[in-house]
């Protein structure tokens, strides 16, 4: 599997790891004509995504923290 492979199928990997979304395949033909750093790109701004909604989690718990 090349490197853009493995990215793509990251993406998918990302995508299926948020909470409350169904489950998500890619055409990896649409993502073929972007370059890794696209990809990258992509990535990162699932992974920032993500954290934002952790932190959000994590504020919401702790409203629950305070009240006790």
């Amino acid at each position: 599997m090349d490197n853009k492979s493995k990215l793509i199928l990251d993406i998918q990997n990302l995508l299926n790891n948020h909470e409350n979304i169904s489950h998500t395949t890619i055409n990896p033909n649409l993502l073929e004509y972007m370059d890794e750093n696209t990809l990258k790109s992509i990535i990162g701004s699932l992974l920032d995504q993500k954290e934002i909604l952790s932190n959000a989690d994590i504020e919401w718990l702790e409203q629950f923290k305070k009240d006790n």
